[in-house]
């Protein structure tokens, strides 16, 4: 399997991309794992998301290899196969309440950084590089890079990288906002599954409408927004989460809302 998926009984999923000798490279079998994973925590309503990659790199954008066995309109049905089964996936965890969180180390190129940039929070270790690669190789970008990165770090700054592919190191990429935060190599793994498991115990229903929320207003007039704000407040304030989160505040506890079960 291209992409390992576990979905613990506490509600945390483990999404793993799997082909660590390639790099992690995005290849049809593995596009369609991910949309497979994506369904899955979807299906099972899961409280959060934690993706990783194996081997030294995070993900090092398509599979270069099989996309040159083919040419011509050939070529033209394999990537829109690949790249259809891949944005799914993102819309499909875009669309969970449950919170992602990426680890990502080595190399990130290309849909590598689409798929970082779609984690709500991304943990880099300190060899992490990343360089957009796409228009280097006569490509134009996929995985949402040309959505996200101008939302993440700004017009200027993404076309710069995405028109020069020039290399940046994980701490021009947290200081930029590409990445959360940078941590030691050998805490990434450690550091991610704290934070995953602090998600997770969190208050899955307030997540998607933060979530949401910041989505919605980054193209939103701010009339319009505050409405959707005020409504999604109101809804949280009256859920049993919203309601065990005042209770448990007023007590003085640490609230308890892994008692309700997500929304399917």
């Amino acid at each position: 399997m291209r992409v390992g998926i576990e979905i613990q009984d506490d509600g945390l999923a483990r999404v793993t991309l799997r082909r660590g000798e390639a790099g992690n490279a995005i290849d049809l079998e593995m596009a369609r794992g991910l949309l497979d994973a994506a369904r899955a925590c979807e299906r099972e309503a899961v409280r959060a998301v934690l993706l990783t990659g194996e081997g030294k790199s995070f993900c090092v954008g398509g599979d270069l290899r099989e996309f040159s066995k083919l040419s011509g309109e050939a070529l033209e049905k394999h990537l829109i196969a690949v790249t259809d089964a891949l944005h799914d996936a993102l819309r499909t965890f875009a669309a969970l309440d449950a919170p992602m969180v990426a680890a990502v180390q080595g190399a990130v190129a290309g849909a590598g950084i689409g798929l970082a940039a779609a984690a709500d929070v991304t943990l880099a270790a300190d060899n992490a590089s990343f360089t957009a690669a796409y228009t280097g190789i006569g490509y134009s970008p996929d995985a949402g890079v040309s959505w996200s990165l101008p939302r993440l770090i700004g017009p200027k700054r993404a076309l710069d990288l995405l028109l020069t592919n020039r290399r940046i190191p994980a701490t021009e990429a947290a200081s930029i906002g590409l990445v959360s935060r940078v941590v030691a190599p050998d805490r990434l793994a450690a550091e991610a599954a704290r934070t995953a498991e602090a998600l997770r115990r969190g208050s899955t229903a307030a997540f998607g409408a933060t979530r949401r929320l910041v989505a919605s207003g980054l193209t939103s007039d701010l009339g319009p927004h505050l409405g959707r704000e005020a409504r999604a407040l109101a809804a949280a304030a009256a859920s049993d989460e919203g309601r065990e989160g005042v209770a448990a505040f007023l007590a003085k506890r640490a609230p308890e809302f892994t008692r309700f079960p997500p929304r399917t």
